[in-house]
């Protein structure tokens, strides 16, 4: 059984429309622990998602979903100055990036979260570690998902190396509640949960069903 503290669960909202976004941030924040910017939001209405998103809900934990892979510290300042308290950076992005970018979330008592969306290796992970970054995401895709992939051996494999070398592990791609339990040895900070949340007929009951497995696996 991990030690770890119980995960949160986060509202990934890729919506291309801001109103749509404030709608459903509106509707469901009270049932998630964060909130995020996801990067179709972000690419398809720009800084203001992250600003609006910050001026509705001031209290929440607010992730910019960036993505960045250069530019680190000028992308930090926007998302920072808007209001985000994370920010993330893709895995193939350079050294210096994640440097800058983390020296900025540091100014703004921020954190930089980890993409780990295609190809990295353990020998990578450390690095990050040796920088000061303790975040990081590990995805199923949507092109994986529609696919059919499942969580696979090497998934769970490679999540728990990560927790075991001191990353906390936000974890997105479809998940349900059903599948929270093969989670329960590694140390995972959030569930993301987008669609299953923002699409849902009844997105309130779904969070509460998120909500009920973690305390089931994790305790109250």
């Amino acid at each position: 059984m991990s030690h770890s503290p119980v995960p949160r669960l986060q509202l990934a909202l890729d919506h291309t429309r801001l109103d749509a976004a404030l709608e459903t941030a509106q509707r469901l924040h009270h049932q998630v622990d964060i909130v995020e910017a996801g990067t179709l939001l972000c690419l398809s209405t720009g800084i203001d998602a992250v600003r609006q998103l910050r001026q509705l809900l001031p209290g929440k934990t607010l992730v910019a979903d960036f993505k960045v892979a250069d530019a680190g510290a000028t992308l930090a300042k926007l998302a920072f100055e808007a209001g985000a308290n994370w920010m993330t950076v893709i895995c193939s992005a350079p050294l210096a990036t994640f440097a800058s970018a983390l020296e900025v979330a540091r100014q703004h008592q921020g954190d930089i979260q980890i993409e780990l969306f295609g190809h990295w290796t353990l020998e990578d992970a450390r690095r990050w570690r040796e920088l000061g970054l303790k975040q990081a995401i590990y995805h199923r895709g949507r092109d994986a998902q529609a696919s059919g992939q499942q969580w696979s051996p090497q998934d769970l494999d490679a999540m728990k190396a990560l927790s075991d070398l001191g990353f906390a592990l936000s974890v997105t791609g479809g998940i349900t509640p059903d599948e929270l339990p093969q989670f329960r040895d590694i140390d995972v900070k959030a569930f993301i949960v987008g669609r299953a949340l923002s699409e849902s007929a009844d997105g309130l009951a779904t969070a509460a069903d998120f909500h009920q497995a973690i305390a089931n696996i994790w305790g109250h």
